[in-house]
């Protein structure tokens, strides 16, 4: 008997959503990491995307950049170490702004 756990990355990939299925994966093991190592960045984050060795990642604030900074390369080494994570070397983070452009 197979647990659905188990069928889901096979019926993904047959549906064409691998891809998307990995990405929510890297983010929810990011978010994970975030909680357990930046505690105080936790909640304010989320990962966007990976290019090539670099995770992407969006902070709600000024000072929350700063936190996943300071904490980036233990970020980096927690996320490439993770089962779903990827082998990322550098994590950049950029600051959404709510409710008006950058810079205005």
């Amino acid at each position: 008997m197979s647990r659905i756990g188990d069928l889901i990355p096979d019926a993904a990939a047959r549906l064409g959503l691998a891809d998307e299925l990995r990405r929510a994966r890297a983010v929810a093991t990011f978010d994970a990491i975030v909680a357990e190592r930046a505690p105080a960045a936790h909640g304010a984050c989320r990962a966007t995307r990976i290019e090539g060795s670099v995770l992407l990642v969006e902070a709600d604030a000024p000072i929350v950049a700063q936190e996943l900074r300071l904490h980036s390369r233990q970020l980096a080494d927690a996320f490439r170490a993770s089962p779903a994570g990827a082998s990322v070397t550098e994590i950049r983070v950029t600051i959404r702004f709510r409710g008006s452009s950058p810079g205005g």
